[in-house]
């Protein structure tokens, strides 16, 4: 069954060889598990290792309702991953790593993500499933209230963008939440700002923890911005409010005075500075800084500034990372701005 791996090989590489299968029917047996994920990895095209099955070894704990299933290949154990939330014997199953898993010699063994161009369809899962939660790009959220819903978690977080992936962990005989949920989002860009703007925020007496789940921190350089009027300094960020009506418009306030809009120069040098760094977060279609008219007469909206970006998702990224920055010395407020008003050329909030 191993082909010409040796006995020492077979122990050195079963750990990421095995994966776990959660969730078991009653009358799961070891013969029925082994024949159903071998025709299973057969139909999506994840046998690597030749001709017959890729399962060799099954073990089953029948009181827990859990088993190991032992693949012939490092690389079969990866696409098999892709098979959580398969359905066997009626029952939607996960699929996961072992506890013994070890991600630093397994990278040495063989590849440590499933294929991207298995054929989920042909058993019944979508393209991308939870596979992609062994990722680097996984987020691990916990420390949410214990009132929030799924819903809510999940809210919460697409109001950076749109999720591929969302697991809301629930305690198996109970249903109720573990207090802990992860997700990868489906711009992956979003992923470091997500940690950034979310990670020890308070949600009434909670306090969020929110970090790439396969790294344990967020990436160094996140928010590294060249101009250091925009360097982006602590963290202060509140979440964005349950229901927050979302526009491709944000509007920057506190960020600038009467004197530094009065001079041509200044001004043109500011605005460009702005341009450039705020388009960093996405397609910035248009920059708007009212300025004190010839006469001196302040407008309504002056020292707001209005960025009108291509879609959501960019604005979404822009608030994460400008709100509550410094800018010259000053503590940026963003917010969302009416598209309408925009349109209108009011700019007053």
């Amino acid at each position: 069954m191993y082909g010409i791996l040796t006995n020492a090989a077979i122990q050195a590489t079963r750990h990421a060889r095995r994966v776990y299968v959660g969730s078991l029917p009653p009358i799961a047996n070891e013969q029925t598990l082994a024949t159903f994920f071998s025709h299973a990895m057969a139909a999506i095209g994840g046998n690597t290792a030749g001709p017959g099955d890729a399962v060799v070894n099954v073990y089953i704990n029948h009181e827990k309702k859990f088993a190991f299933v032992e693949m012939r290949s490092v690389e079969e154990a990866s696409n098999a991953i892709s098979l959580d939330g398969i359905v066997f014997e009626g029952v939607r199953v996960k699929v996961r790593r072992p506890s013994d898993y070890n991600p630093s010699s397994a990278a040495a063994l063989g590849p440590s993500q499933p294929n991207p161009n298995l054929n989920l369809a042909a058993v019944g899962l979508p393209l991308g499933s939870a596979s992609g939660l062994e990722g680097p790009d996984c987020i691990f959220v916990s420390g949410f209230p214990y009132y929030f819903t799924e819903a809510n978690v999940r809210e919460l977080l697409e109001s950076f963008g749109l999720l591929r992936i969302f697991d809301f962990v629930k305690d198996r005989e109970t249903g109720y939440s573990k207090g802990y949920a992860f997700c990868v989002y489906q711009d992956l860009s979003v992923t470091d700002i997500a940690c950034w703007a979310l990670d020890g925020v308070k949600l009434g007496d909670k306090t969020l923890t929110v970090r790439r789940a396969n790294h344990g921190q967020i990436h160094p350089n996140a928010f590294s911005l060249s101009q250091q009027q925009m360097a982006l300094q602590g963290l202060t960020l509140e979440p964005l409010a349950i229901g927050t009506p979302l526009t491709k418009i944000l509007s920057l306030a506190e960020m600038v005075t009467e004197e530094e809009l009065i001079d041509d120069v200044e001004y043109e040098d500011l605005l460009e500075d702005i341009k450039i760094e705020c388009g960093k977060f996405g397609s910035l279609v248009n920059v708007v800084i009212p300025r004190p008219n010839p006469n001196g007469v302040v407008e309504p909206g002056f020292s707001t500034i209005p960025l009108q970006y291509a879609d959501t998702v960019s604005s979404r990224k822009a608030w994460a990372g400008l709100n509550g920055r410094r800018f010259g010395g000053n503590q940026v407020v963003a917010s969302f701005y009416p598209e309408n008003k925009f349109s209108e050329g009011e700019y007053d909030g």
